[in-house]
């Protein structure tokens, strides 16, 4: 008798890493979309249980964009004035934002050749808002006082200039110590900046140093000698 072989197995081939790689791969896909949806799911039930959230997120964003666009439209009405040679006149001051009054006053004593003019005010300023080195090496430290309503506002005091007092010299080393105000300033507070070598920058003089070409140096009395012959002379 002929004894027949039994057939042979063949053997089943093991799925290759590709093949597990790409599996778990799904697998982790669907596991990581289906949490998502879940979230999605459950963050839309809270906002239609709590609808007054979405209420209160839209007024923040209306909120937020007037904001965004109160601060373009100071930008570019500033821009407007560089553009014509840095020479305002005190309604357009009066209009602007205090930290845009700020950049004014930098700008301006940029254009009178103080070429490292910044502003620096803000948190931790002490005082200091504009810092400037002018064409004869003496160096400027400015504090701002802007007020919304002009000569309306409340007036500069002697608390602000002795603000200014205490650190213009001994903290920033400034030669000048200038204050700055689109507003008015109190008799005690003037007198107590001449005491003091102190200069105050009214309404008025601000008004003329703003809207001319004279730079602010030839305005004030009694500004410290210079500490270097002017570029130009």
């Amino acid at each position: 008798m002929i004894r027949r072989r039994p057939p042979t197995r063949r053997r089943r081939r093991r799925p290759s890493r590709r093949h597990q790689q790409r599996g778990a791969q799904l697998i982790a896909f669907a596991v990581v979309a289906a949490a998502v949806i879940g979230l999605v799911v459950m963050v839309v039930n809270w906002l239609l249980a709590h609808w007054w959230v979405l209420v209160v997120a839209m007024v923040l964003a209306v909120l937020a964009g007037a904001g965004w666009l109160y601060s373009r439209q100071q930008w570019a009405r500033w821009e407007a004035v560089r553009a014509q040679g840095l020479r305002c006149g005190l309604p357009q001051l009066d209009a602007l934002h205090h930290s845009r009054f700020e950049e004014a006053i930098r700008d301006l004593m940029q254009r009178d050749g103080c070429r490292d003019a910044q502003r620096a005010g803000g948190r931790g300023d002490l005082g200091a808002d504009v810092k400037a080195t002018d064409p004869f090496g003496r160096r400027w430290m400015i504090q701002c006082k802007h007020r919304r309503n002009g000569a309306q506002g409340s007036p500069v005091g002697t608390p602000d200039l002795q603000v200014l007092n205490g650190t213009a010299r001994q903290v920033h080393g400034a030669d000048v110590a200038v204050i700055i105000t689109n507003g008015r300033v109190t008799g005690p507070a003037v007198a107590f900046a001449k005491q003091q070598r102190l200069h105050v920058v009214d309404r008025q003089t601000l008004a003329v140093w703003a809207s001319g070409s004279r730079p602010l140096w030839e305005l004030l009395r009694a500004v410290p000698p210079p500490r270097r012959a002017s570029p130009t002379s």
